[in-house]
């Protein structure tokens, strides 16, 4: 089966326009990441796995386009983004048609990581990347849309990312030294 090729981005002069996210894989990929969020939720309806996965193909675009950026989407959009992480040969495929590996950081939620801006640092970026968010699946979880099985946070201790990337990190794994 081919991938759909990725045209370039929206941030590249001459090309006003990016590949609509949904665009990014063939019809049996994106059922196949959409069936693994509803095997993880059950009782989730199937357009509200669809849309999870939509929005999750939006912050990868962005993360691959804003590499030492921290960005973190929100636990909905999380459970699109694990669902594509774990079709790793697709997860793969697509981020490396975006020039770089956008890795994943898992840690348990912890206030005392909260960064306050990181919502609205990654909406503003995946709208700089050309997409229009679902607003309902972009809020904070005080507000959530639906109740998902993802249970990590993405926002990095002061001075490092605690047990799992230590160090100099952003929270989708941009920092300058990756590919």
């Amino acid at each position: 089966m081919s991938t759909p090729p990725v045209p370039p981005c929206s941030t590249r002069p001459g090309n006003p326009v990016p590949p609509s996210a949904r665009s990014l894989l063939t019809d049996a990929q994106f059922n196949d990441v959409r069936a693994t969020i509803l095997d993880n939720n059950p009782g989730m309806e199937p357009e509200m796995a669809s849309r999870l996965v939509i929005e999750a193909l939006k912050f990868v675009a962005a993360a691959a386009l804003f590499p030492t950026v921290r960005i973190a989407p929100t636990r909905e959009v999380d459970e699109g983004w694990h669902a594509l992480i774990l079709h790793t040969h697709l997860y793969a495929s697509l981020t490396n048609r975006f020039g770089r590996m956008v890795h994943h950081y898992p840690e348990r939620p912890d206030r005392t990581r909260h960064d306050p801006d990181v919502l609205t640092r990654t909406i503003a970026l995946i709208e700089q990347a050309g997409y229009t968010l679902d607003a309902e699946l972009w809020v904070g979880p005080k507000r959530s849309l639906v109740s998902v099985a993802a249970n990590c946070s993405h926002t990095p201790v002061p001075g490092g990312c605690g047990p799992i990337n230590p160090g100099n990190c952003a929270t989708h794994g941009g920092g300058g030294d990756e590919e």
